[in-house]
């Protein structure tokens, strides 16, 4: 059996993880200034800076912590999708956003499910006041 050597050139150095942007991106997307984020993950204000600048690599425990508090998967996080979705409700967002419907006429012509069973009448109710007071609570701390 053959053994396969990499080997590195100058010209090809090991590269440092690059994500200190996609964090910036996300902490100013949920309205965070540095201090906020940094409190919420228990680390100093200097460090997360670090962090967003790529001078410093976040270690696992807060690379974890991050990915939840923002609701991304680690890929996100490190910018290794296009497309990324911050919120776990963001495709039901976008839906509601693009549906003008009464309450009434979303149970009738649209058929809610969540893990393969039917939202009730009562659920669907529910879902359609959780996503009105997402939007408010997003707009209250954004603006928008």
């Amino acid at each position: 059996m053959a053994t396969t050597w990499v080997s590195r050139t100058k010209e090809e150095p090991m590269q440092m993880a690059r994500y200190g942007k996609r964090i910036a991106e996300l902490r100013k997307k949920r309205g965070m200034n540095q201090e906020t984020l940094a409190g919420l993950l228990g680390i100093t204000r200097a460090s997360l800076s670090h962090y967003e600048t790529d001078r410093r690599e976040p270690d696992f425990e807060i690379l974890t912590k991050m990915a939840n508090l923002f609701r991304v998967s680690f890929d996100d996080l490190m910018g290794r999708t296009q497309h990324v979705a911050t919120d776990p409700a963001h495709h039901v967002t976008e839906f509601l956003n693009r549906v003008e419907l009464a309450d009434d006429q979303i149970e009738s012509r649209y058929e809610l499910t969540i893990d393969g069973r039917k939202l009730t009448p009562d659920e669907t109710q529910r879902f359609i006041a959780f996503i009105r007071s997402e939007r408010a609570a997003h707009s209250d701390r954004t603006g928008y």
